[in-house]
């Protein structure tokens, strides 16, 4: 079993400027990034992020989201891949922050959940 990060963002540079940061302070740790629609413009795109999914090395995902239809957008995604996913209702940036930086120090899935708890959004 692996971990990983995946981040949906409804802006294409979100999502990847998160995913950039987090590469800069976990760079062992598996992250790929899903921002925009199909065409790539504003919005979010189950395509996009199965493609994350599937892009991302580890068994099992841990996925942050901005806001709104992108968590609709990341369980219909869940529900058709093949990986372990766990959704995290939390403050976008600093969620994932915290999952990068715990998993860079071997912290396992149940303490990422037990520090994320202190910032869900709900």
């Amino acid at each position: 079993m692996s971990l990983g990060i995946v981040v949906v963002a409804h802006v294409p540079e979100m999502a990847t400027g998160l995913a950039k940061l987090l590469h800069s302070i976990a760079p062992a740790i598996s992250i790929t990034a899903a921002g925009g629609n199909s065409v790539g413009a504003i919005g979010t795109s189950m395509d996009q992020i199965e493609r994350a999914f599937k892009a991302n090395q580890a068994t099992e995902l841990l996925v942050f989201y901005d806001f709104g239809s992108a968590k609709r957008n990341v369980e219909l995604a869940a529900a058709f891949g093949d990986k372990n996913t766990y959704i995290y209702d939390t403050a976008f940036t600093e969620g994932a922050f915290t999952a990068a930086t715990m998993l860079a120090s071997g912290q396992d899935r149940a303490a990422i959940n037990a520090a994320v708890q202190r910032i869900v959004i709900k």
